[in-house]
């Protein structure tokens, strides 16, 4: 037999450990299939708003299955409870398997209790992205709206996610801002949970 005590056999795939693997994608092979998706959901809308909405179904997906992974691996099957906690969560852990690094900046919205932004200077799926003009506001951050939604929505915490880009004085691309708003009753359960 080859290989005989060389590397244990497993009978059935889910009997292997989750290792952690290699945790880097080639940026030009996710820029690539980033387009494709893109391209494709193009072709299959009419308008932009349409475009946006499967780019975020699409992003919750991913953020559900992202959730599970990280739940299992950072914290041992244990999720957040409570509302910072989740947004930390999102803010450091997830965008760092992502993105490579930690969110510029979380912030609680200021007009309502309920919304908390997201803000990051470059996003990534906007980076190698040209919008055409007829376009016009196109933003690609829809799919990372999408993740955080999927995170979100699976931890218990129901929320509308969007991207805006937000201009920035003296800088020629804006930045893309994650406004996260939250369901009546998660306010309500964290001002029961004090």
């Amino acid at each position: 037999m080859i290989g005989v005590g060389k590397a244990k056999q497993y009978a059935n795939v889910l009997d292997k450990p989750l290792g952690r693997g290699r945790q880097e994608v080639s940026l030009s092979a996710f820029a690539f299939l980033f387009s494709e998706l893109v391209q494709y959901n193009q072709t299959q809308v009419d308008n932009i708003a349409e475009l946006e909405r499967r780019l975020e179904d699409a992003g919750y997906a991913v953020g559900a299955r992202v959730l599970e992974l990280l739940c299992h691996r950072e914290k041992g099957n244990r999720r957040e409870t409570r509302l910072l906690g989740i947004l930390s969560f999102i803010h450091s852990t997830v965008w760092k398997v992502l993105f490579g690094k930690v969110a510029d900046s979380l912030e609680k919205g200021t007009e309502h209790e309920d919304e908390y932004m997201i803000s990051e200077k470059e996003l990534l799926v906007n980076r190698f992205i040209s919008v055409p003009k007829d376009m016009g506001a196109f933003n690609c951050g829809a799919f990372v709206a999408g993740i955080v939604r999927g995170v979100l929505d699976n931890a218990g915490f129901p929320a509308v996610v969007t991207a805006h880009f937000v201009p920035i004085e003296g800088q020629q691309r804006p930045r893309t801002t994650i406004l996260i708003k939250f369901a009546g009753e998660v306010i309500q359960r964290e001002a029961r949970l004090g």
